[in-house]
């Protein structure tokens, strides 16, 4: 068993997902990514991870496929003997952006497939494996973050398959955090507000604009970093006495005002 603790991140090629896992190999961790896009299409993302001199593991997969998840947590221990952190960030947003009333059934599959049914397998599948390492791997705290959303409770009618993915990410929580806690397993989230990330560059004027009129009471983007910054927190053990906690990661978007 290796005595480095190791982190999964999925969707870690690029985005939000990417400056979780260079946070996380800054931090020590043995890093594990998994992401459908060819490792050589993102090198130039993957690179500064290695920089760090931490040992990386790139492996190209699928999270709505059972076949695929199974492969990843088998891959990881066969090289790592253990896995101590699991990010859940993989996400996609709707490929068409369309009303409620005409939402497509693709659509709702193809975003709700990833988004909430393949990040609920993916943590089962994992946190078993976390359950079976329990007092076989020295120094082990393991620990789940799943990267949720402001979506999670704000109506964008244009988008809702997103919006209710992520409703349904933000129950997983709460559902492992309460299954968990009996083997000290903690399970948190944070929910991100306006991130720039390859996702929200096609809206980046309508975003400025809104954000420059008081949108958010912290008058800027976020950025992975932001995120990155709550993930090593959660990841520290200084919130050991914390389960199913959320924590909002968007300038204060999430404050009711009038």
């Amino acid at each position: 068993m290796g005595h480095k603790k190791v982190a999964l991140v999925t969707g870690a090629a690029r985005g939000i997902g990417n400056g979780i896992a260079l946070k996380l190999a800054k931090d020590g961790y043995s890093i594990a990514i998994m992401d459908v896009l060819k490792k050589e299409d993102v090198a130039e993302n993957i690179t500064p991870i290695e920089e760090t001199g931490a040992q990386v593991l790139y492996i190209r997969g699928d999270i709505t496929s059972t076949d695929s998840r199974a492969a990843v947590v088998e891959e990881i221990m066969a090289k790592f003997g253990r896995i101590d952190v699991l990010v859940n960030n993989a996400g996609v947003a709707p490929r068409v952006r369309a009303d409620i009333l005409e939402m497509t059934e693709e659509s709702y599959d193809f975003v709700a497939g990833i988004n909430l049914k393949g990040t609920l397998f993916l943590t089962q599948a994992v946190a078993n494996q976390m359950i079976a390492l329990i007092g076989k791997v020295e120094n082990f705290m393991p620990k789940i973050i799943n990267i949720a959303s402001m979506s999670s409770y704000v109506s964008s009618v244009s988008r809702g398959e997103y919006c209710i993915s992520k409703a349904g990410v933000s129950m997983v929580t709460k559902l492992f955090a309460d299954r968990l806690a009996e083997y000290g397993i903690n399970v948190y989230e944070i929910r991100p507000g306006i991130i720039f990330t390859p996702m929200t560059e096609v809206v980046k004027d309508k975003y400025d604009k809104l954000i420059s009129e008081g949108l958010t009471p912290i008058k800027r983007w976020g950025y992975p970093e932001d995120i990155a910054n709550a993930v090593s927190a959660f990841c520290s053990n200084l919130f050991s006495f914390s389960t199913g906690e959320v924590v909002n990661v968007d300038g204060g978007f999430h404050i009711q005002r009038l």
